[in-house]
């Protein structure tokens, strides 16, 4: 492949959820994004559940997008079931995915634990105590890994 041959661009990660909004809420006060123009609390997407409800669908959003002004967005896709990856333990279900996030310094990554624990995320790891590289492994509330660590 040459350089300069067109590639896609990356336009988001998706995650599947039994609770897609409640998901979606969790990254976005975590990571500071903001719904796409819809997509908010009592928006279009809502209204799209409730249409579905009355057809006898569950009443919830089956898909929600976070913006990020500064890349990649994240989006949101409604499951009725979501086995909960196992990672980072050897057990049989694998993390398929996770999001790394990086903070400045061991500080900051003591606060950011504190909200991830604030909004609902559950530690699985903590090598925050690493001299080379602090990090903590966390699961979201559904069960999706990520991890936080402190950037060189």
């Amino acid at each position: 492949m040459n350089e300069l041959d067109p590639v896609p661009a990356l336009r988001q990660v998706v995650l599947d959820a039994t609770d897609a909004r409640a998901l979606a809420e969790f990254y976005r006060r975590l990571l500071g994004l903001t719904y796409r123009d819809g997509d908010q609390p009592g928006g279009a997407a809502e209204d799209r559940a409730e249409d579905a409800a009355e057809d006898g669908a569950e009443d919830t959003a089956d898909w929600l997008v976070l913006r990020n002004p500064g890349g990649a967005q994240l989006a949101f896709q409604r499951v009725d079931r979501l086995p909960e990856a196992s990672w980072p333990d050897a057990d049989p279900v694998p993390q398929q995915l996770h999001l790394d996030m990086t903070v400045a310094s061991v500080e900051e990554l003591d606060v950011q634990h504190v909200r991830v624990l604030k909004l609902g995320g559950r530690l699985l790891s903590d090598r925050g105590d690493d001299p080379e590289e602090p990090l903590r492994v966390y699961a979201d509330p559904a069960g999706h890994p990520f991890c936080i660590f402190v950037a060189a």
